[in-house]
């Protein structure tokens, strides 16, 4: 018997029909799952569950990790879930191994807004570079940029990007721009008092530009599937790396868009001008090699380049829309402030006109 608190995605019963429906389980059932250690998170419980057999399990996994949705939160933020549940239904399956967790079971429901994910527990082979918010070492910060290349190439300008594979962000733009307006001047209105005058002004004048900036995203061309939420923390690293390799994980953001708006989020975001200007070019440097050992053709060097920067530009607006989600001030108030250094280090105001 299970646990009576555990939720019925983790009953003996659901878990011995989902791990026989995609392969991970043969003859065998399973006979009791257990509680190993359960966190939470902005939206979700993460279980790990231990579980035992009986009959043939040689190959089924000795445990699992479990994502549910917190039942307080699905009122709110119920869409969240049911992204990532569409990114482990539709989206992995298409991507080489070992590049984002096996998933086991990708369930939601559309009535009760309810979701949950069954995935491969990495914790025993797998470590997270280093505790949030101290960056990895340089090697480390290599890997984990190589990982993130091998997941855009698995998508890069795949043909059913847009069609049956997420949508174009541009579709309605007139919708777009003024909820984009909106949140802009929402943000100056609340929180613009700890801006200067030229930061303020920067938001406006990108406002006023966003018509034509969009336009190397309307190209449709070198784009792929962005995972949106690409900070360090949500890399994981193998520890013995010449048997295994780096897992992506937290899909909950992914959308069409260019890889660059991942690294400038993970770089330019999170980074202080130190260690920005020391590891930049390098890992940039290594993102594109990796994609062109992916066999990626017609986009040099240059063009990342020029990408990246675009991407930096963007980004200036990614602590208004942490705003607008209630997400702390000692979150989004330190990003603001290294995203607008790298945006000064980058003269992304010349993209401004």
């Amino acid at each position: 018997m299970t646990t009576p608190s555990l939720p019925s995605a983790a009953s003996a019963e659901h878990l011995t029909a989902a791990l026989r429906k995609c392969g991970a389980l043969g003859d065998g059932r399973v006979r009791e799952a257990a509680i190993e250690s359960s966190r939470d998170t902005l939206i979700s419980h993460i279980i790990r569950l231990r579980l035992s057999y009986d009959g043939d399990a040689a190959n089924a996994p000795r445990s699992v990790i479990l994502k549910i949705a917190q039942a307080s939160r699905l009122d709110k933020f119920w869409f969240v879930g049911h992204y990532e549940v569409a990114f482990y239904r539709d989206i992995a399956p298409a991507m080489p191994a070992r590049i984002v967790p096996r998933c086991f079971e990708a369930s939601s429901n559309e009535e009760t807004k309810a979701w949950h994910l069954l995935l491969e527990d990495l914790t025993d082979t797998h470590r997270i570079a280093t505790a949030w918010p101290l960056p990895p070492t340089a090697d480390a910060c290599t890997s984990i940029v190589r990982a993130l290349a091998g997941a855009h190439a698995a998508w890069w300008d795949d043909p059913r990007l847009g069609n049956s594979v997420g949508t174009w962000l541009d579709v309605d733009s007139e919708d777009r721009d003024r909820k984009f307006a909106e949140q802009i001047k929402a943000f100056l209105d609340r929180a613009g008092g700890v801006l200067s005058e030229d930061r303020r002004d920067l938001l406006r004048r990108l406002l006023d530009a966003a018509p034509r900036l969009t336009q190397r995203y309307a190209s449709h061309r070198n784009l792929t599937i962005a995972h949106g939420d690409a900070h360090l923390w949500n890399f994981l690293l193998p520890q013995d790396p010449a048997r295994d390799a780096p897992r992506v994980f937290d899909w909950d953001g992914w959308h069409v868009n260019a890889g660059t708006n991942d690294l400038a989020y993970m770089m330019a975001m999170h980074w202080y001008p130190d260690r920005r200007r020391s590891l930049e070019r390098p890992l940039l440097d290594c993102y594109h090699e990796t994609l062109m050992a992916s066999g990626i053709q017609g986009y040099d060097r240059r063009a990342l380049d020029d990408d990246y920067r675009l991407s930096v530009l963007w980004h200036i607006t990614t602590p208004v829309r942490q705003h607008a989600f209630n997400i702390p001030p000692a979150i989004w108030w330190n990003n603001m402030e290294r995203i607008f250094m790298a945006f000064d280090d980058l003269d992304c105001r010349e993209l401004l006109g």
